[in-house]
């Protein structure tokens, strides 16, 4: 069992019933989410002992939140408590040819007050053997952008592997800001996760001719690009998702690794076809089989699969959690997954 630390903003999330639009809607239905604290709880399923790091508000909202990671056996041991509010995003399901959409309500919530002080970062990474950020952290402001710069400090000193996944966000920085914090950040980073939209706004590198919506990958491209990334930052490890978006509803889903292991020369997964219930989550769902897969597989190239397939099944789905086993894993992995019932 290892010790894995996550850091970053949990969410209250209200989405409509089923695939109702926001418009016709007159109730919504209450979870909680985040990219970092998915990452968190989905490991904990996996066996592992996941700590989440973040800010939550003294009040009940924030007792809910609190609730709701212990529920699935997340460690709360380093949440802080303070701030007014809690943040919020609105998610609106599509179908077939309607997108999905979310609406943000994240200003001034407790975890954006949170700098780099606030928390005893090198306690925090004792006896821990791995620690999990994304892109989404360092674009909610400057006090935050401190607290990830002081985290990774005390990651790297303790001898913790460090993983990033890079979660551009367009509705909360541009890409300017993006690159002029998330490339110096990147001499931290041992494990970087990205699609090729991340890659080319939060650090200015393209893949290749590849046109996600038209469902159009150049495979030679994601290789080069993964070569590329590595070759300039160090990386240990590399892995980019490879979204085929037919609609909404319907994606193709596989990913490229490369390494200084197993997978010298990058190689792509198993690719899976699947029909989504709740997109939200996916690539969180990834970067926790990815990171499940590298601590405890035999070669890089399992954990690979392995992550594909779990991040498979969050698809099916709802919410931001991916409440599967890793049994259920790794019978996707073997079997390819017929969806017949079991009895």
């Amino acid at each position: 069992m290892n010790n894995i630390v996550t850091f970053g903003e949990y969410m209250l999330r209200l989405s409509t019933p089923g695939y109702s639009r926001f418009l016709q809607s007159d109730e919504f239905i209450i979870t909680f989410g985040g990219g970092e604290a998915n990452v968190a709880v989905a490991l904990s399923n996996f066996g592992e002992n996941a700590f989440f790091v973040s800010r939550f508000p003294k009040h009940e909202i924030g007792e809910m939140a609190f609730q709701s990671l212990r529920r699935y056996g997340v460690k709360t041991d380093y949440i802080l408590r303070g701030g007014d509010r809690l943040g919020v995003y609105f998610l609106e399901t599509g179908a077939s040819q309607r997108p999905s959409k979310v609406i943000y309500d994240r200003a001034d919530s407790a975890v954006n007050e949170m700098d780099g002080s606030m928390a005893d970062w090198d306690k925090i990474f004792e006896g821990k053997q791995w620690f999990h950020w994304t892109g989404i952290t360092p674009a909610l402001g400057k006090k935050p952008q401190q607290a990830v710069v002081a985290a990774c400090k005390a990651a790297k000193k303790a001898g913790v592997t460090i993983s990033c996944d890079l979660n551009f966000r367009s509705k909360l920085w541009t890409e300017e800001e993006a690159q002029s914090v998330m490339n110096p950040l990147m001499e931290y980073v041992d494990v970087c996760i990205a699609n090729e939209e991340d890659a080319q706004r939060s650090l200015g590198f393209e893949a290749g001719k590849t046109d996600v919506e038209g469902a159009e990958l150049d495979e030679s491209g994601y290789y080069q690009l993964a070569r590329e990334l590595k070759s300039h930052y160090g990386f240990q490890t590399v892995a980019i998702t490879l979204r085929e978006s037919f609609s909404a509803s319907i994606n193709g889903w596989s990913a490229v690794l490369h390494d200084d292991k197993d997978c010298q020369d990058p190689v792509r997964s198993t690719r899976y076809e699947i029909h989504i219930v709740d997109r939200v989550g996916g690539g969180d769902s990834f970067a926790s089989g990815l990171i499940y897969g590298l601590l405890n597989k035999k070669s890089t190239k399992d954990a690979l699969e392995y992550a594909v397939a779990a991040s498979c099944m969050k698809h099916t789905i709802p919410g931001d959690f991916n409440l599967v086993s890793v049994e259920e894993v790794e019978k996707l992995v073997q079997s390819g997954g017929s969806g017949r019932v079991e009895r």
